[in-house]
């Protein structure tokens, strides 16, 4: 049984077809685990009424004073 030249193109080029869909899948698959995780989610933090103790505080009663803290 002779394999013609058609068909052995139709052959390379289903298995080449194949070949890319299972890359394809496998690509997107582990595209998710090399990512580091994300946020969680929001963290819930009650507002103060004072400023933090690294802030001044007005000494002539006015309320323009803006402070800027870090917590890193």
């Amino acid at each position: 049984m002779e394999v013609t030249r058609g068909r052995s193109w139709r052959w390379i080029v289903a298995a080449w077809l194949v070949l890319v869909a299972v890359a394809g899948g496998a690509t997107l698959w582990l595209q998710d685990t090399g990512r580091p995780p994300g946020r969680y989610g929001w963290e819930n933090a009650t507002p103060s009424t004072s400023p933090p103790p690294e802030c001044p505080s007005p000494v002539d009663g006015s309320v323009d004073v803006a402070c800027f803290v870090s917590g890193r």
